[in-house]
């Protein structure tokens, strides 16, 4: 027997004594162990940590040996379910299941709950034999392993409203490397994944060429269809399918301003916008430090496009702190205002507050307002290392100012044309670095004070924090 035999029939016995299916990680690790792959080579491939990969299949072989009435662990996991398959499947009239997941696809399939969200969601009739058999089907193997999800309701609410009510068809969520952008769209897919047929999560880390993504997604979609569609927009037509793509950054180019493509990534714009401006029942959610060009045209357009940036948790932050076991709760709202409420930024300077002053927050802020950098400059300078000339120098210019300022007045030595100017602070607003505010109806513009901090401590590293 193979392992797709196997998991096809794993998963009935599970689903007959729990009333439910194996998930996509569970398939994973039983598909990988089965192939005699290691818990680190697992988490590895599933871009999980260890311990999280240890976990699940401890509860997974806890779970089957109470099914199956064997001990089951994962030395001996596939001699006792191919004996006990083989048993049951080959010796019940003669019967073969065929598993429908192969090496590269690992999906979650969930029958639907009820018969009304069946009829809603499928393009089948309500008594058909077709829409009888239909399931929804997830894939999020992709996904990042996020131990914490900080409270971000209203957020939330914008992305469940603009996809539920408003039906956007394309939805980018941008912002600064770790500020939760992962996050929020996994808890996103959690509360309303019974409104859709497909759901998966593609990482773009690896830079794939659209071709490479799309053979991907079809892939994907073609496992549950008994005869395959010519494009991933007729499976948005004929489904509703949620995609969500991370790290989109990575087809853009580095050097240059926000949003722009790699020249062999240029046809990603095209897709993105037929997604945007074509009729469909579906959802493509892209997760990015910067946001695309294209999309503000598509904005001016009323197509339905929109996008969120994704900013600090404000006082919800707390929560970091707290779990960090920091002392001086009334020096709390400081220390989250000093970092932006950036959960990422928030963690290091925590564990730095444990190592150094003993969780004190007090002692830490003793020196008044500058700002500490230590281990998270790292992450500081692998956005900085993406901008263009004319960001870099608008960023030392902004970074040497008191406060905000008006660009309708730009300093008479500036380097750069009025032109050059505003097209810098254009895009680098679109990466979260620059915020806008508006004071007596006029708008100023200010840099992150976390990036200021860095690039004033490259240029005067006497005044960084000791």
């Amino acid at each position: 027997m193979d392992i797709q035999e196997i998991l096809q029939w794993t998963d009935e016995q599970v689903f007959m004594k729990k009333e439910k299916h194996l998930d996509s990680l569970q398939r994973r690790i039983l598909q990988e162990v089965w192939q005699g792959e290691k818990y680190p080579e697992i988490a590895k491939k599933c871009n999980r940590s260890e311990d999280h990969i240890k976990q699940v299949a401890r509860n997974l072989w806890k779970m089957l040996s109470e099914i199956l009435g064997e001990d089951i662990k994962q030395s001996n996991v596939r001699s006792i379910l191919e004996t006990k398959a083989l048993s049951n499947i080959y010796n019940n009239n003669g019967s073969q299941i065929v598993g429908y997941i192969n090496s590269h696809i690992n999906i979650c399939v969930e029958k639907r709950p009820d018969a009304e969200d069946t009829q809603t969601r499928s393009p089948f009739p309500p008594d058909s034999t077709q829409n009888k058999a239909h399931t929804r089907i997830i894939d999020l193997t992709d996904a990042p392993d996020i131990p914490y999800y900080h409270n971000r309701t209203s957020e939330l609410s914008t992305l469940t409203e603009w996809i539920l009510q408003a039906n956007t068809r394309l939805i980018t969520v941008y912002g600064l490397s770790g500020i939760g952008k992962s996050a929020i769209a996994l808890k996103l897919i959690e509360q309303i994944q019974t409104e859709f047929d497909y759901i998966i999560w593609l990482s773009l880390t690896n830079t794939p060429t659209l071709s490479i993504l799309q053979t991907e997604l079809k892939q994907f979609f073609e496992r549950s269809q008994p005869t395959p569609l010519p494009t991933i927009l007729d499976y948005f037509r004929s489904h509703r399918c949620l995609v969500i793509l991370d790290d989109v950054h990575n087809v853009f180019s580095s050097g240059q301003i926000a949003g722009e493509y790699l020249a062999e990534y240029k046809d990603y714009g095209k897709f993105f916008k037929q997604i945007a401006t074509s009729s469909h029942q579906s959802c493509l959610i892209l997760l990015s430090w910067e946001k695309p060009r294209e999309i503000t045209t598509l904005e001016g357009e009323n197509r339905p496009t929109r996008t969120l940036h994704l900013k600090g948790l404000g006082e919800q932050a707390a929560e970091i702190l707290k779990q960090k076991g920091l002392t001086h709760e009334e020096k709390w709202s400081e220390l989250i205002n000093l970092y932006q409420g950036h959960p990422s930024w928030l963690n290091i300077i925590a564990s730095t507050i444990v190592e150094l002053f003993d969780g004190n927050v007090s002692r830490f802020l003793a020196e008044g307002n500058d700002i500490y950098l230590g281990d998270i400059e790292p992450l500081l300078e692998s956005q900085l290392e993406r901008l263009s000339e004319s960001e870099k120098k608008v960023s030392q210019w902004l970074a040497s100012q008191d406060g905000a300022v008006d660009i309708s007045q730009p300093p008479a030595d500036r380097e750069l044309s009025q032109s050059e100017l505003w097209q810098a602070i254009q895009s680098l607003a679109r990466r979260g670095l620059v915020e806008k505010i508006q004071v007596g109806g006029r708008s100023l513009f200010f840099l992150n004070p976390v990036f200021k901090a860095y690039i004033q401590s490259k240029s005067n590293p006497i005044k960084e924090k000791q």
